[in-house]
């Protein structure tokens, strides 16, 4: 029982920082109807961000991860004024091409800058290591992980839910033209809501680098599973992704565990499962604009 508990408990953790390196992908595809194959290269340089200021500079840790968030949101709100907004018009095989490009490319430029070795986030004290409650072992950090993105999914679904952007950016998606006729601003609209998409990646890729890892071929190697997680929950509300992120994490913790050999098939026998249930996944609309 003690196993299954910390078990349940990492995968929860798990799951939560597949949310947030996921949820801008959610807020871009579902939101935007754009498809940002070079999420994954927002939050890889959030990482390295973060990396260079801990481990070269030496600033705390916590002081780091909001540089991570702004440095991410920068870099994607200049990409979408330069490039990103010619292509909302155009079909999703144009942005893939596009987008796979610039992955690509990022990996490129990050192997030449940073070399292809795998790096670590030096952690505080303060999280290292792991306490015992009621005999289950708690990663602090762990621990940390589920506190910070649990308050930013609360944040982000009020966000959306509840303020009047989240209003205009709902109209600006649903009819464009009307809404730039009842004086909303579309195009700031678009390029502050991809910011933000970026943002959050690059807080996802710092927050994830000590127990991912982080090297130029981050954004290659965990496309598949912020694809996934938008894919099983559907890519019409914040909800979904949530909750297909705290259940594949916990499913792939599990399976990794209980059946090493077989454990990296389990993510996708689940999401197969999932989507000859719900084939628009857990929280999909059968229509899309």
């Amino acid at each position: 029982m003690t196993s299954i508990l910390t078990n349940l408990f990492d995968g929860v953790a798990y799951g939560m920082l597949l949310f947030v390196l996921a949820c801008g992908l959610a807020v871009t595809l579902g939101l935007m109807n754009f498809v940002n194959l070079a999420h994954g290269a927002f939050a890889m340089a959030g990482g390295y961000v973060c990396m260079v200021l801990v481990n070269r500079m030496g600033w705390p840790f916590f002081a780091a991860l909001p540089l991570a968030f702004v440095s991410a949101a920068a870099i994607g709100i200049v990409l979408e004024r330069l490039l990103y907004r010619h292509l909302y018009a155009r079909s999703h095989l144009d942005q893939v091409l596009f987008t796979i490009g610039l992955t690509f490319m990022s990996v490129a430029a990050v192997d030449y800058i940073q070399g292809s070795s795998r790096v670590f986030i030096n952690l505080p004290s303060a999280l290292q290591g792991q306490f015992d409650l009621f005999g289950v072992g708690i990663g602090r950090y762990r621990l940390m992980i589920i506190v910070i993105c649990g308050l930013l999914t609360i944040a982000l679904q009020m966000v959306l839910a509840k303020t009047r952007f989240g209003s205009r950016l709902r109209a600006a998606v649903d009819d464009p033209r009307a809404a730039s006729g009842l004086g909303i601003n579309v195009p700031q609209v678009f390029a502050f809501t991809f910011a933000f998409g970026c943002g959050l990646a690059g807080l996802g890729g710092a927050l994830s680098a000590e127990i991912l890892g982080l090297d130029p071929y981050f954004p290659l190697k965990f496309m598949i599973y912020f694809l996934i997680v938008v894919t099983v929950g559907g890519s019409s509300s914040i909800t979904g992704p949530f909750l297909a992120s705290l259940l594949l994490g916990i499913g792939d913790v599990a399976g990794k565990y209980y059946v090493p050999k077989m454990g990296p098939f389990v993510i996708y026998t689940m999401m197969i499962v999932i989507l000859i249930w719900r084939p628009n996944g857990l929280f999909g609309r059968t229509a899309t604009r």
